[in-house]
């Protein structure tokens, strides 16, 4: 069963997709913490960090990497933090990085 990101990326329910690459894409948190707060996702699956193999490790990097990125375009530089969470209580069953900043992006 698709994951509620699955479904986003997919237009099967609305989202506002705001960075995608042939691995990553960003959505905007519709809880956000901060004046910032951003969702890094892999476009494959995975329903935790827990999960990570051989296979898909890179992965990781490539949040970061994305990250990193979408800091320095949005001018967020000087505040922000990347956090992935792993519970098993996760609220969306999709690894996704949080990018948070009490910044605006510009």
């Amino acid at each position: 069963m698709s994951s509620l990101f699955t479904k986003i990326l997919q237009w099967t329910i609305p989202g506002d997709i705001l960075y995608q690459d042939d691995i990553i894409f960003v959505i905007k948190d519709i809880n956000p913490l901060d004046n910032t707060h951003l969702l890094i996702i892999p476009k494959d699956e995975i329903d935790s960090i827990n999960n990570l193999d051989n296979n898909n490790k890179d992965i990781i990097r490539e949040m970061y990497m994305c990250g990193i990125k979408l800091v320095k375009q949005f001018g967020l530089e000087d505040w922000y933090y990347l956090r992935i969470n792993a519970w098993d209580q996760q609220e969306v069953p999709h690894i996704h990085m949080h990018l948070v900043s009490d910044r605006i992006m510009k």
